[in-house]
């Protein structure tokens, strides 16, 4: 079982004739994704790496229906994008825009909500469920990284989650389903909106988040903890310890305000909630080691 993305979903492409569209449905088809068909205004009866591609995404769901939906469009472009989307039917978007304006980002979170739909990102590499299908833009030598295993990962950062990866996968673990929420301000999901999710995969045994200074959303995993909602083993690493106030670090999202959102103050109430904290990468995996025991006491993925 896998959280959001799966070898049986059937994947939409909009964006799919550009540059990075064909790039990646290539890619994304190499490592299992399902891709049934590509969307670019103006471009129907092409096809990309043998996918058909079409005018609309209502013309192309008719045509190949499609459980999610893949985005590979400038910001400015986004919110009609994903609301085509959701008009369609389809309620898993991952959209990798960095920089999508925030009234925008807002109505596509607002929208999202109100039908159902879980939209990933923007400002993320995607999603992945290693072994089985990827949504997004992962490297080539991800296989030596992203393993198929029993940790499910949460993350705002891309660069980190890479390094953290590696750390877990060195350890002797590997990863159940990846999910890169993204580093704008306002993310379509939110950590805790996905903990229900992890908490009732039987192939998922614990959680890594990778957060980072700025916003709430590690708080209100630490609330999600306490509140008994989720009762798996959790460990955090929190990037930007040392990033000075009112500065944004990289991430639109990154910014302390107020006195808010400082890693210290997220390091604490993770540990206050039970889970634990590393305060390096490198440490995460041996903290899965400490809580889970050996990886040879996992039991084998399914």
């Amino acid at each position: 079982m896998s959280v959001f993305i799966d070898r049986s979903d059937r994947v939409l492409v909009q964006g799919i004739t550009g540059g990075e569209g064909t790039f990646w449905t290539k890619h994304m088809r190499d490592l299992g994704t399902d891709v049934v068909a590509g969307v670019t205004p103006g471009k129907e009866g092409q096809s990309v790496e043998g996918v058909p591609v079409y005018h609309t995404v209502r013309r192309a769901a008719a045509a190949h229906p499609a459980d999610a939906a893949m985005l590979f469009v400038p910001p400015r472009f986004t919110k009609d994008a994903v609301l085509e989307a959701l008009d369609a039917g389809i309620r898993k978007v991952v959209t990798i825009a960095d920089g999508i304006p925030l009234h925008e980002a807002l109505e596509i979170r607002a929208t999202a909500r109100s039908c159902g739909a879980r939209v990933v990102g923007g400002n993320t590499s995607g999603v992945i469920s290693p072994g089985k299908a990827m949504m997004g833009m992962f490297p080539f030598w991800i296989e030596r990284v992203y393993r198929p295993g029993r940790i499910g990962v949460m993350t705002r950062s891309g660069s980190l989650t890479n390094e953290v990866a590696a750390m877990i996968v060195r350890a002797g673990f590997g990863v159940s389903s990846l999910l890169g929420v993204g580093g704008d301000s306002v993310p379509g999901t939110r950590f805790a909106e996905f903990l229900p999710d992890f908490q009732a995969d039987p192939g998922t045994d614990a959680v890594v988040i990778i957060g980072e200074l700025g916003g709430t959303m590690e708080e209100e995993v630490a609330e999600a903890i306490e509140s008994g909602a989720f009762k798996k083993p959790l460990v955090a690493f929190l990037g930007g310890r040392n990033a000075p106030a009112g500065k944004r670090m990289g991430h639109a999202g990154a910014i302390v305000t107020g006195g808010k959102g400082t890693v210290e103050g997220k390091a604490a109430a993770l540990r206050r909630a039970g889970a634990a904290v590393a305060d390096r990468p490198r440490l995460v995996g041996d903290l899965l080691r400490e809580i889970l025991g050996t990886p040879d006491s996992q039991k084998e993925t399914t």
